[in-house]
């Protein structure tokens, strides 16, 4: 199972490799440590929602976009997570009769 986190991070990575910009660089624009930011892109770190609002201003990326890109990132783990798995049978509702094949 992949962590939200992780897949934060991945994505405020990317944001950061699309503009060109070094840890440095989002550093100092967004007031937070260098250590932390980059702890935050390994999904090492929880970010909390001020933090991340810091970091979206800093990427010109609205909040919005993150969480959406992120929401994808996840539906494909999970898609893919289903895909390597057996289906669980549906469980019959209260009072209804299942035939059996014996």
């Amino acid at each position: 199972m992949v962590l939200f986190r992780q897949r934060l991070g991945d994505v405020l990575r990317g944001r950061r490799a699309e503009l060109g910009l070094t840890l440095r660089e989002v550093s100092g624009v967004a007031r937070v440590s260098l250590g932390y930011i980059s702890e935050i892109e390994r999904g090492q770190k929880e970010a909390s929602s001020e933090l991340l609002s810091s970091l979206c201003e800093a990427l010109d990326m609205p909040l919005s976009d993150v969480l959406r890109d992120v929401a994808d990132a996840v539906a494909l783990d999970e898609a893919a997570l289903a895909a390597d798995l057996p289906a669980i049978p549906a469980r019959p509702h209260a009072g209804e009769v299942v035939a059996s094949a014996a």
